[in-house]
């Protein structure tokens, strides 16, 4: 399922599309894109992450946004 994670410290608000999985009823694990460098991006939830998922919408589109399982 694709979510998007916030990214920390880019001065601006910035969500990034990862995929998941789901391990439970409601929780996913963030898998890892290729090439992935954590050097690159500092991901509020890092790829490995065991995450819940919550509806936003913004601009009239709507999405789901990785939060703290």
């Amino acid at each position: 399922m694709l979510i998007y994670v916030r990214l920390l410290n880019e001065g601006t608000e910035v969500l990034r599309p990862g995929e998941t999985v789901e391990v439970r009823a409601g929780v996913f694990k963030i898998l890892a894109p290729d090439g992935y460098e954590s050097s690159d991006e500092e991901w509020e939830l890092p790829p490995g992450s065991e995450v819940r998922v919550e509806s936003r919408t913004s601009h009239e589109k709507t999405y789901l946004m990785a939060i703290r399982a």
